[in-house]
Parts: C-alpha cells; sequence; structure tokens
C-alpha cells in the first residue's frame, strides 16, 4: 500500500522540488505561479525551440552542447533575468552602431520584446511561461555570443577573405563561445569586450560625428568603419619594442611603448594587375607564361628581425627570371655578366653565360637559376634584414635611392626597401662594435676612431688588383628579435587628427564588400 501512496503523491508534485529557474521568478514577481515550474515540462518546450532556431544561429553545436551539459536549464535567465544583467546585454546591443553594426545582427528586437513580456508577469498558467523564458534564453543566448565575436573580434577573418594574410589572428572558437555563455558577470564581460585603445575610440568619434546612415556613407566614413573593424583583430602581442611597415602609408615605424624611435619612407610591392582574377583563370587554362598576370603585392605578415646580411646576393626569384632576366639575356648576350649575374645550371655555375643560345629555351621551362653578386649594382643595395617568413620576402636596402621621392612607392616585386638601411642596421645589432663592423663592410669609417688601421687594411685589400678581392656578404645577429608587422592601414589617429591614406591594393574595397551586410 505504501509504493502506490508514494506514486501518487508525486504524481500531485508534493515531493517535486522547485528548479531554481522557479525559485528566482517567483521571489522577483513575488508570485506562487513559477513555483510551479516542471524541468520536465520546460526541457520538452526549450529542445524544440532549440531545435527550430538551430539553423540561424552562429555557432549551433556550441550552444547546443552548453545546453546539453547544463541539462537544458535556462542559464542566462536564471542567473541574469533578476538584478538587470539582461537589461544591460540589451542596452549594449541596442547601441551596436557606435561599432558600425546593425543591431538587429544581435537579436535586439527579439530580446527587447521577451524582456517586456516577462517583466509584464501576467501569465495565467506556468505553461504560458515555459515558451517565453525557452525564447529569451536563446535569443539571450545567440545576441551574446555574436555581440561578444563581432565586437571582441571582428566580424570578419581576415586570413579567409585575403590570399595575402599571413598574421596568425585569434578568432572566437568552441571554447570561448562556452566561456561567454557560462560567464558569472554579465556587466563585466560587455564591459571588458569594448574596444579600449585611444586610436579606436577616436575613429569611433568621427564615424559617429559624421552620422551612420549605412545609405549615404561617405568614402571617408568606409574608410573609417574598414579600419575600425582592423582594429578589433586580435593580433600577436608585438610587445613595448617593434617594427611596423604600413602599405598604404609608404612608411615604416619604429615604436618602443608609446614613442616612436625611428620614422623613414619605405618601396613596397607594386599593385597587382588590373582583372587579375580573370586574366589568371585564362592563364590557368593556356598555361602560357604571356597569359599570367602580374602580382607583387607585399603580403600582411608577422615575424620577428633576427639577423642582417650585410653585401647580400640576391636570389632571383624564378617568376622574375622568367619575366625580366630571360628577355633582357636575349637582347643583350652582355647583361648577365655586365650587372653581376652568375648563372647556375643544376646547382653549378656556368662561367660563360654570355654564350647561352637563350632562343633554344622556353621561359616556362628555363632550366637556370640566377644569382646577383654583391657590390654596388646589386638590386638589394647592401644590407639585407631577415625574417621568417613563408613568402621569401625581406626588408632591404636599394640602389635606386630616386624612388623614395615617389609618392606612390609601390613598385616592388614584393620585399620592402628601406629609405635608411644603415640607420635601421645601427638600432638592430645595438652594439657599438658589432656596428663599426658593419660600417666598415660598406666601406664606412667605424665610430671608434682606434680602429682606423683596421679600417684602412680593410680598405687597402678591396683595392688590391693583384690578388683580386672578390666580395662577399657577410651575416650579423641583432641584439634581440625584433618583433615585425607588415600591415595595411588606411585611416589611424595621430595626436588627435584622423590620416588617410590610399587603398593602394583595394583591400578596403574587399573588406567594406564583407563588411556590409553586417552594416
Amino acid at each position: 500500500m505504501i509504493v502506490p501512496l508514494i506514486a501518487v503523491l508525486a504524481s500531485c508534485n508534493w515531493f517535486r522540488d522547485t528548479p531554481e529557474i522557479g525559485l528566482v521568478l517567483s521571489k522577483h514577481f513575488n508570485s506562487k505561479l513559477y513555483k510551479k515550474f516542471d524541468t520536465t515540462a520546460y526541457n520538452v518546450v526549450f529542445r524544440k525551440r532549440l531545435d527550430s532556431l538551430k539553423a540561424k544561429f552562429s555557432n549551433p553545436n556550441t550552444l547546443t552542447n552548453f545546453y546539453h551539459s547544463n541539462n537544458f536549464e535556462p542559464v542566462l535567465v536564471t542567473k541574469y533575468f533578476v538584478g538587470g544583467g539582461l537589461d544591460t546585454l540589451s542596452a549594449y546591443i541596442s547601441r551596436s552602431e557606435e561599432h558600425g553594426f546593425n543591431a538587429e545582427l544581435f537579436r535586439n528586437q527579439q530580446i527587447q520584446n521577451l524582456l517586456a513580456v516577462m517583466s509584464a508577469n501576467k501569465f495565467k498558467k506556468i505553461e504560458e511561461v515555459y515558451p517565453v523564458v525557452a525564447d529569451l534564453e536563446l535569443n539571450a543566448a545567440e545576441g551574446l555570443i555574436k555581440y561578444n565575436n563581432f565586437v571582441y573580434y571582428g566580424s570578419i577573418n581576415p586570413r579567409k577573405l585575403f590570399s595575402r594574410y599571413y598574421v596568425p589572428v585569434k578568432r572566437p572558437d568552441s571554447l570561448s563561445v562556452t566561456a561567454v555563455l557560462a560567464t558569472k558577470d554579465i556587466h563585466k564581460l560587455l564591459t571588458d569586450i569594448q574596444p579600449k585603445s585611444e586610436g579606436y575610440k577616436i575613429l569611433q568619434k568621427q564615424y559617429l560625428h559624421a552620422g551612420h546612415n549605412s545609405n549615404a556613407l561617405s568614402p571617408a566614413v568606409k574608410t573609417i568603419l574598414v579600419n575600425m573593424e582592423r582594429m578589433r583583430w586580435k593580433l600577436p602581442e608585438l610587445g613595448d619594442e617593434y617594427v611596423a611597415v604600413n602599405i598604404p602609408d609608404f612608411s615604416l615605424t619604429w615604436f618602443n611603448g608609446k614613442d616612436t624611435t625611428t620614422h623613414m619612407k619605405v618601396c613596397v610591392g607594386g599593385k597587382r594587375e588590373k582583372d587579375y582574377l580573370e586574366k589568371q583563370k585564362l592563364f590557368a587554362k593556356s598555361g602560357n607564361l604571356d597569359d599570367k598576370p602580374k602580382n607583387h603585392e607585399t603580403p600582411i605578415l608577422y615575424s620577428k628581425l633576427n639577423s642582417i646580411q650585410v653585401n647580400p646576393v640576391w636570389n632571383i626569384p624564378v617568376s622574375i627570371a622568367r619575366s625580366e632576366i630571360y628577355w633582357m639575356a636575349r637582347k643583350d648576350p652582355y647583361y648577365l655578366s655586365n650587372n653581376n649575374i652568375r648563372v647556375y645550371y643544376k646547382g653549378k655555375q656556368v662561367y660563360d653565360p654570355d654564350t647561352i643560345q637563350w632562343n633554344n629555351y622556353s621561359r616556362e621551362k628555363l632550366p637556370f637559376q640566377f644569382k646577383q653578386g654583391s657590390g654596388e649594382d646589386n638590386a638589394l643595395g647592401k644590407f639585407k634584414f631577415i625574417f621568417d617568413n613563408g613568402s621569401s620576402i625581406y626588408l632591404h636596402d636599394t640602389n635606386n635611392k630616386s624612388a623614395f621621392a615617389k609618392a606612390n612607392r609601390a613598385i616592388s616585386h614584393g620585399c620592402v626597401r628601406v629609405e635608411r638601411p644603415l640607420e635601421f642596421a645601427e638600432k638592430l645589432v645595438k652594439d657599438k662594435y658589432q656596428y663599426d663592423q658593419l660600417r666598415m663592410e660598406v666601406n664606412l669609417p667605424p665610430i671608434d676612431t682606434t680602429k682606423m688601421d683596421v679600417y684602412r687594411k680593410k680598405l687597402a685589400k678591396k683595392a688590391d688588383t693583384v690578388n683580386i678581392f672578390q666580395l662577399k656578404p657577410k651575416w650579423f645577429g641583432v641584439k634581440k628579435p625584433i618583433p615585425l608587422i607588415i600591415n595595411y592601414v588606411t585611416a589611424w589617429s595621430d595626436k588627435g587628427n584622423i590620416q588617410f591614406r590610399p587603398d593602394v591594393y583595394g583591400l578596403d574595397e574587399t573588406l567594406w564588400d564583407a563588411m556590409r551586410k553586417f552594416m
């Protein structure tokens, strides 16, 4: 008789505990209705709502796994409806346009409407509460995840958008999304993810001042918006001391803390040919090098400067050998020897390149490799600054100093030419003895006058016409590896004033096209 009695009592909810959400809402509204909250009945409603909305979520699998591990409880509503946490979320989302985003991306209206229904507390039956709590939970979760990801990490993954973007940008993953949903302080989270840099705030202020009607955005405002997006990307920590090359500004800046210790001009890679993608498709079909479009754009990358090569040898890339060296050698049989360019076949030097019958070789299957020896005429000049990267890119000197007088300095084959390489080398070695050794290698007197005898002997050896001196590269280590970022920034704050630069590679346009659906 006891067992049937227990079953009857259980069916009458005599032994059922009220879940936390029921207790929280009951106390908040001072209503016994919420003490009837049935977890089992709610879970059925919640799971149906989850299944129906899953296709519209930005992280459906992570969100589903989170609620599965939390027994499908309304985690956010339980923790943050009472106390105003969800109102705070709604307020931040409502101001999304401060970052250039449309608030409806983050389910702004749905959250506001559901909060209003909950706050009105006009439910007659507990069954009426379940779909409202479920919808509020899911919309708040999606809004919080997406708002966090867009504001803290940026709306676009640059590594997926740009083919030559080699900076390891941190992006949201399942762990970070789960951590957001499980936050113990939603107010602090929403405050902490706001961009803090002064530069971002100045761009943001200018954007808001100019107005943000997406149907009438000026080119300047669009430029500001794409650069605000760039500033949201989570780049590697550069530390206090680092070197930044800004491609559109054609400049190199050495930073130490907030101070600029060196600033100089650079030349960067030339813009790729017009209609590049269409021409690339044609080349893919024909295989004819005459159809291959040129693309010398300097990649965006992060690395560390680790060494200097003085009097460098230029290992001429295959692309340049085929498109330029081959034709010059055909035109002028003495071009190679006059320009100190050595020819190699299967790793062995060809000592009489002037006799090569270039007509017998096609560009597509050119079997030779080319190296330009050290010296005054070397295209790399006297200094080559090395850093690890997968694009065969480096910073270097140049024998064409007149290029630095040009306004548009997107003229190289991809590497970065430095205006004042000796000054740059001095900052890298940071050692008086090493710097004097480096100076003497390029025929400059040492700073330390006690080394003048050594310097004179070096000059005499190089001038010896009997025992022919052959100039060779020499390596110098840097005092410590210096972080380097080659970046692409077209608008930034300089002492409170916004600087604009031309979109030399058209990357602003590409980024804007990807972002505009979020505006």
